[in-house]
């Protein structure tokens, strides 16, 4: 088979090269994987990004870029599938740093399941680590946090190119923030693709330590999810699909319950959460955040929802 690694990017450069240099380095231990190309889709970055590939082109032989003004990753990824020159598509984000095997685990995984099934409708999922250890990404070890049920998330997934095509590709309505990828998997999931884990795939996602600064960013990210997962529901009006958005009772009450109906917030919050990131704990600090995070979300999709029944 012939990979093409997608990879959308936005102001990303410094941790695109050594998502980039990781790709380089892969261990093909047999056959199966004849060729790979790593298409870079650059959408409008305004920190040189470009300019840095193209000075350093000779370090990275696998690499093709293309670029577009900026409209999202939705739009970014179709662009990166529709000049793919491979049969199977590997999608990852250009803050992920893959290990050598990535690319010899995702091909073993899908032909030791096309054989056992008889079939090609499949998909394989591999492991995403987060991580804030930017000198040294792949020391993170694995926590129970980065645990995903998701059907079909571009964090680390590969999957034939003519299944996209089939499924249309992404929606480029979907231009804020989320529910792009899972929508399509919504797709997939009616051609009857079977999700196949991957764990040997591994990839170690970046991220900054958090910090209270962050937190206006993060609440605007949960108001844009609602506002796309009410899209979502447009389009795919379901009861599983409310339940993935948080558009039930049952998350209204938990996180109003969780947050105290919004008291616990990002100001009676933030001595407690200063005091656990003095103490080297972000992530314990980000996920305490994550209530009131929550409660936005909420928030959000159901304003959202309410403004598209005053507009229908």
């Amino acid at each position: 088979m012939f990979f093409s690694i997608v990879i959308p990017t936005y102001n990303r450069q410094p941790i695109l090269e050594k998502c980039l240099r990781a790709l380089e380095n892969q261990r093909l231990t047999d056959h199966t994987v004849e060729n790979y190309e790593v298409v870079v889709v650059d959408d409008g970055s305004t920190d040189g990004t470009l300019t840095w590939l193209n000075a350093h082109q000779a370090e990275f032989p696998h690499v093709v870029t293309y670029e577009q003004n900026h409209q999202g990753p939705s739009a970014a990824r179709n662009l990166g599938v529709q000049q793919a020159q491979g049969d199977t598509i590997i999608f990852i984000d250009s803050d992920l740093v893959v290990t050598e095997q990535f690319l010899q685990s995702h091909a073993t995984a899908l032909q030791t399941e096309e054989k056992a099934l008889n079939s090609d409708r499949l998909f394989t999922y591999g492991a995403v680590i987060n991580t804030c250890n930017f000198e040294n990404p792949t020391a993170e070890p694995y926590k129970i946090t980065d645990f995903s049920a998701a059907y079909f998330a571009t964090g680390n997934v590969a999957i034939a190119k003519k299944w996209l095509e089939q499924a249309g590709l992404f929606d480029t309505r979907f231009q804020l923030y989320g529910w792009e990828d899972l929508e399509l998997g919504v797709r997939l999931k009616e051609l009857r693709l079977k999700l196949v884990k991957c764990p040997a795939a591994v990839g170690y996602h970046w991220h900054p330590p958090f910090t209270l600064e962050q937190i206006p960013k993060l609440i605007d990210q949960e108001i844009q999810r609602g506002r796309m997962g009410v899209l979502f529901y447009q389009k795919h009006p379901t009861w599983e699909v409310r339940l993935m958005i948080q558009m039930t009772w049952l998350h209204r009450v938990l996180w109003g319950l969780l947050s105290l109906g919004g008291t616990l917030n990002e100001r009676t919050l933030a001595p407690l959460l200063q005091w656990l990131i003095n103490q080297k704990r972000p992530q314990l600090a980000l996920e305490i955040a994550r209530i009131f995070l929550n409660w936005y979300n909420v928030q959000g999709v159901y304003a959202a929802y309410r403004e598209s029944q005053s507009e229908a």
